[in-house]
């Protein structure tokens, strides 16, 4: 299986992960929050301003995650102190169950080699039992949980899970 991982930086790119974002949520998370949270989450954390906004400032790192060359999902992480967080992860639909998540989670750890990161760590919504099952299948334990507020009236309900990697 050729799967790459390409870092996002241009325009055209960050509309491609915008658009590929838009379609995985709406038709994965409508199960998990209302398609009224899903809009606002959207506009707020994955439009062209807000993810233009974390990369060229907030130290994000976006990679378009490629089978073939065609796009089937995307990452977004950002270096913290001594841990990678892992802020975005996401496959479509039609190629979930085919191998992905373990070629990222590879691709995620030889970052963490690189980068000298002995833990990568991330939220998930605590209803989310599918994402969740894959995280503990690939080594995350549930850390503890957290509320977040992130306006509107809606709130992040997730779990912190954490996967320590063998930093070199």
């Amino acid at each position: 299986m050729e799967v790459s991982f390409t870092l996002v930086n241009t325009a055209e790119e960050i509309a491609e992960t915008v658009r590929l974002g838009a379609r995985i949520w709406r038709e994965y998370y409508v199960s998990i929050i209302t398609m009224e949270q899903i809009e606002y989450m959207l506009g707020k954390f994955q439009s062209v301003p807000a993810i233009t906004e974390q990369i060229h400032h907030q130290g994000y790192e976006y990679y378009m995650i490629r089978h073939e060359g065609t796009p089937v999902g995307y990452m977004a992480v950002r270096p913290e102190e001594d841990k990678l967080f892992l802020s975005k992860f996401y496959i479509a639909k039609e190629h979930r169950g085919r191998g992905y998540a373990s070629h990222a989670m590879a691709f995620l750890e030889r970052l963490c080699g690189d980068r000298s990161l002995g833990a990568i760590w991330l939220t998930v919504n605590r209803h989310n039992a599918g994402s969740i099952a894959v995280y503990e299948k690939k080594g995350f334990r549930i850390e503890r949980e957290l509320v977040a507020d992130i306006g509107n009236g809606y709130v992040m309900d997730d779990f912190i899970m954490e996967k320590t990697v063998a930093a070199s």
